[in-house]
């Protein structure tokens, strides 16, 4: 009985266990199909509102024409921030085959180097010639999407067959998922586009719609990015239990993927599957849409571990029916009970959710229904802020018979305060505007007119309004109404003054731009062929702006602008014109000036008013100015060139000292071509091999014998021949050229100093120069470490040179940077000693071997008392630091006799050797030239 009872017991938990685990499997399965329906439900909804997005930069180029790029970055910008899964807003134009070269050449002026381009294998090359061009003419943002810009799309099929769509419906068109411009061809996104026509043109039949279309507005987007940042809003992107796939497609395939969550979003992940006791799991749910006119497909499938979690209860049921199985009879009829209430649960929640999905499907089919009802009146009244008058064709004054909350608005007049009046209450006493009566002549006439008049609001307020008028006509032609589309363009015609402003004024100073600049120069010399008389065009610059800028920031470097150019228009006259330029650059046009000492007594005269003391911040400036002068016609006979010249003389100003003004000359147009050829082959000598070194010889003054070189870079230029370091060193600065030449004279003293002694001339220590730019870098020690483990140099065989003032920019820094060096091995130096501005407490935290005494305190040694007394100061002020002291420049016996006598270690200079190219530095070392012990000149020893 036992047995049977175990048996029995056995048996009964079985099938308890079957039947729990189906009536959970169940549940699972309706808990699936809910979440997924709500799923693909919402996506459905909110993929379909992002037409609206399209709709409204479209309403843009509805209400204005032409859209300029700046108001369509204006316009997207709020656009994007609000839809950041939005790659870019662009406008394609459409520009025949004809007016390629025409529209290339327009752009290019502001775009240099502007050409049509279009995609071949992902990359973009120059656009064929068709007889059509699709063009992205403006792209927002900007950045990142540069690729994309001045793209033709006509080549591409999928872009093309969504644009002829949307122009021929005039709705919204999607294109198929496709692969971008932007990234190097990689995303792959989609296009919504919307057609754009030609304002006032019919829009009847595809026929006309075509003939209108002068483009389209799209909006780029990276489907992922969408689909994802949907889910996530509605907190349905981090559930695991379930696998969305959504296709941009009519089917669902790979190439329509534009999302997947999970790695099982497909039927085939389910036959893998194992489940005990035969249990199968829930289907898939798919379901179609339609997005702009293009079909959607989302395919929600469970997750592998969706059911997984369920099961743990029919687990407990048969471990829990094993150990109880005296009372199993009571367990299995009370599971059975339960199984019948929560499959009851079960179908009335299915056929709830049936019935809520048949209502939704009915919902959605109405709302298609009333939509195309209300087309007609869309049309009439466009759901838009602009006001819609209707007004009966017949009575006096055309009563009005209907006005739209937008007109309420407009003009602060009700609704039941216009009911029955005329429209001529808009224009008061105001009815002399000629666009009033092609209103009522049109009305009279029964045919459409376009104005823009002046409108007066209810309070009185004046405000611009582009007014639309239609007749109506009944079905035998008879106009009975007319419809009248009232757009307020008092912010445009705003925007209009405040751009023809900013066009031509400069935004900090209010001062003429160079646009105005150039207008006015033009003027000037037509006035001035006509007359016969010359006008003169300053270049003023300021000296020491950058310094205002850097120690009070920027707002005080615009404040101090505008005071300067308030000064600059008091002190000219009114038929006289103040430009900016740019940054503290100022132009200044003087018409009808003839004497060259009036002009010069200006040009002091508006020096000297910026020269005033101005106060900032509680801080008093003193401006200087450098200017040059300009005259016309001797000067140019165009406005670029005067400007030129004008700016050649400026800088010959500046070089000449600063605070000074300078009339142009050709020789100072040679000078500034000369540096120009210059920058421009600088660019090319380290490549071509043009750079040299030359070596001076250090000589210690105890010994008599070469210790050094110090390495000195010559440029031999094939045409200008040797030019000195003097000439291009301080350009290279500039050009930020310093860096590369710098390393190249490292490593090369460094090399010659190893072959000389491979050579047996003895371990011979060469001494580079570091720029200050070169010191700052943050790889200047691991570049120098690489220098010495290249060549092979003994570290100590390096002198590293260097200024006071390139350490005193940055104290602290600088002696963190001295000390990793010296960890290195290398010696370093001060170069010219003396003439910076260093203070001593500074000096004995430096790292430093060796002080170079600057040639322009050794030249007069012997001559000058207080030369050779700084001299004598920096002997000893060294060598109680216990530093060596090196003098330069060297030319004479008696200022060598004048070192040796106060205990100076080392000098160089022409007395000894000039800089020599390394052939004859070694020849030198090789002859074993010294200074003879004990007298002031030179022996030739050998070895």
């Amino acid at each position: 009985m036992a047995l049977l009872v175990l048996g029995v017991g056995l048996a009964c938990s079985v099938l308890l266990y079957a039947g729990v685990r189906h009536l959970e499997h169940e549940k699972a399965d309706l808990a699936f199909r809910q979440q997924a329906r709500g799923r693909i439900m919402t996506l459905q909804q909110q993929l379909q509102d992002t037409e609206q997005v399209l709709r409204v930069l479209n309403q843009l180029f509805v209400a204005v024409e032409p859209v300029s790029r700046e108001q369509f970055r204006s316009f997207t910008r709020p656009l994007l921030e609000r839809h950041p899964y939005l790659q870019a807003f662009n406008f394609h134009r459409i520009v025949a085959g004809e007016e390629r070269e025409t529209y290339e050449h327009g752009l290019r002026d502001r775009f240099p180097g502007f050409e049509l381009k279009e995609l071949k294998n992902g990359r973009p090359v120059p656009a064929v010639m068709r007889d059509r061009h699709y063009v992205v003419e403006y792209i927002e943002p900007a950045q990142g999407n540069e690729a994309a810009f001045g793209l033709d799309v006509a080549g591409n099929p999928l872009i093309m067959e969504a644009a002829q769509r949307a122009i021929d419906t005039g709705r919204p068109a999607s294109t198929p998922p496709l692969i971008l411009a932007q990234g190097d061809g990689k995303p792959r996104g989609l296009l919504l586009v919307m057609p754009v026509y030609r304002h006032g043109m019919p829009l009847e039949t595809v026929s006309q719609r075509r003939a209108a279309a002068i483009g389209d507005v799209a909006a780029v987007f990276d489907a992922t990015a969408l689909v994802g940042n949907i889910l996530a809003a509605n907190a349905m992107l981090d559930h695991s239990g379930i696998d969305l796939a959504v296709y941009a497609g009519p089917e669902a395939s790979e190439e329509h993927l534009a999302f997947r969550t999970g790695e099982n979003a497909s039927d085939a992940g389910h036959a893998d599957r194992v489940h005990w006791l035969g249990h199968e799991s829930a289907g898939r749910v798919e379901h179609g849409f339609e997005v702009a006119g293009r079909p959607w497909r989302v395919v929600a499938t469970p997750a592998p571990d969706f059911f997984a979690h369920e099961h743990g209860r029919s687990l407990n049921v048969i471990i829990g029916s094993l150990l109880l199985t005296l009372l199993i009879a009571a367990y299995l009829h009370a599971m059975a009970s339960r199984a019948r209430r929560v499959h009851a649960l079960v179908e009335q929640r299915t056929a709830e959710l049936r019935h809520a999905n048949d209502m939704l499907v009915h919902d959605i089919a109405a709302r298609r229904k009333v939509e195309e009802a209300l087309q007609l009146r869309q049309r009439a009244i466009e759901a838009s802020a602009n006001g819609i008058i209707i007004t009966s064709a017949e009575g006096p004054g055309y009563p009005i018979q209907y006005v739209n909350p937008a007109f309420e608005r407009m003009t602060g007049y009700h609704r039941a305060d216009v009911l029955g009046r005329s429209g001529s209450l808009l224009w008061r006493g105001d009815s002399d505007q000629p666009e009033v009566r092609e209103l009522v002549a049109a009305a009279a006439e029964r045919r459409e007119a376009h104005v823009i008049l002046r409108a007066h609001a209810r309070d009185g307020r004046l405000f611009w309004a582009e007014v639309f008028i239609s007749p109506v006509r009944d079905e035998k032609g008879e106009a009975t109404h007319f419809v009248v589309a009232m757009y307020d363009i008092t912010a445009t015609r705003r925007y209009q003054a405040e751009l023809e402003y900013q066009a031509n004024r400069d935004a900090v100073t209010g001062l003429a731009n160079r646009s105005l600049l150039d207008e006015r120069l033009r003027q000037a010399i037509a006035l001035s062929q006509r007359q016969g008389e010359p006008f003169w065009l300053l270049f003023l610059n300021l000296d020491r702006f950058k310094f205002v800028n850097d120690t009070l920031g920027h707002r005080a470097g615009d404040r101090l602008l505008r005071e300067v150019g308030e000064r600059l228009r008091a002190a000219v006259a009114d038929t006289d014109t103040v430009a900016r330029m740019s940054a503290d650059e100022f132009m200044l046009l003087l018409p009808q000036r003839r004497d060259d000492k009036l002009c010069a007594a200006t040009v002091r005269r508006l020096m000297d008013a910026v020269a005033q003391p101005i106060e900032i911040d509680g801080y008093r400036f003193v401006m200087g100015s450098s200017v040059g002068v300009a005259v016309y016609p001797e000067d140019g006979s165009e406005p670029d060139t005067l400007i030129k010249h004008a700016g050649v003389a400026m800088y010959r100003a500046k070089d000449m000292g600063r605070n000074a003004f300078q009339f142009f000359t050709s020789a100072m147009n040679e000078r500034a071509m000369e540096r120009l050829r210059i920058e421009g082959d600088l660019r090319e000598a380290l490549q071509r091999g043009e750079l040299r070194l030359h070596y001076q010889p250090q000589v210690d003054l105890r010994s008599g014998r070469v210790i050094g070189m110090e390495a000195l870079i010559r440029w031999q230029h094939p045409e200008l021949g040797m030019i000195p370091p003097g000439r291009f060193i301080q350009l290279a600065e500039e050009l930020g050229l310093i860096v590369p030449i710098g390393s190249w004279v490292l490593r090369t003293a460094c090399s010659q100093s190893v072959a000389w002694r491979e050579q047996g001339l003895g371990d011979i220590r060469v001494a580079v120069n570091l720029s200050a730019r070169q010191f700052y870098q943050q790889n200047l020690v691991a570049t120098i470490e690489e220098v010495l483990t290249g060549t092979g140099i003994a570290p100590h065989l390096l002198e590293l040179e260097l200024t006071e003032s390139m350490m005193m920019n940055d104290v602290e820094h600088a002696v963190g940077i001295l000390h990793e060096l010296k960890q290195l091995g290398v010696q370093l130096s001060i170069d010219d000693f003396g003439t910076g501005y260093s203070s001593l407490a500074y000096l004995k935290r430096f790292p430093i071997d060796l002080l170079k005494i600057d040639q322009s305190f050794v030249r007069d040694i012997t001559l000058d008392a207080d030369d050779a007394a700084i001299v004598l100061s920096v002997i000893s002020l060294a060598h109680s630091l216990r530093l060596k002291v090196i003098a330069e420049g060297v030319e004479t016996a008696a200022q060598l006799r004048y070192l040796r006598e106060h205990g100076c270690d080392c000098m160089q200079g022409y007395f000894f050797s000039p800089p020599l190219p390394a052939a004859d530095a070694e020849r030198l070392l090789r002859e074993g030239k010294h200074l003879a012990d004990g007298e002031a000149r030179v022996v030739m020893l050998r070895r």
